[in-house]
C-alpha cells in the first residue's frame, strides 16, 4: 500500500488510464472481429465501407498511446491485404 501522497496519486491515476486503455483495446477487438465476419460471409461492399471505422479506432488509438503506432499501421495493412485477398 502506498504511503505518500504521490505515490496514492499515481495508483489512482494508473487505475483510470488502466479502464481507459482497456475499454479502447475490447472496443478494437469487437470491430476486428466484426470486420472479419463481414469478409468471411463474402458482404465485401459492407466490408470496404466498414473498413474505415476500424481504421478510425485504429489511429484514434495510437494517436493516444493505447497501442504503438507502427502495430496500428500493421494491424490495417493486413486487414487492407486481406479485404483484397477476398475479392
Amino acid at each position: 500500500m502506498p504511503r505518500r501522497k504521490t505515490s496514492i496519486k499515481k495508483k489512482r491515476q494508473d487505475k483510470k488510464k488502466h479502464l481507459r486503455n482497456f475499454k479502447a483495446k475490447s472496443q478494437i477487438k469487437k470491430t476486428l472481429k466484426k470486420f472479419q465476419a463481414l469478409i468471411l460471409e463474402k458482404k465485401l461492399e459492407e466490408a470496404k465501407e466498414f473498413l474505415k471505422q476500424v481504421y478510425t479506432q485504429l489511429d484514434k488509438a495510437a494517436k493516444k498511446q493505447i497501442i504503438h503506432p507502427n502495430t496500428a499501421n500493421r494491424k490495417k495493412s493486413r486487414l487492407a491485404l486481406r479485404l483484397a485477398k477476398a475479392k
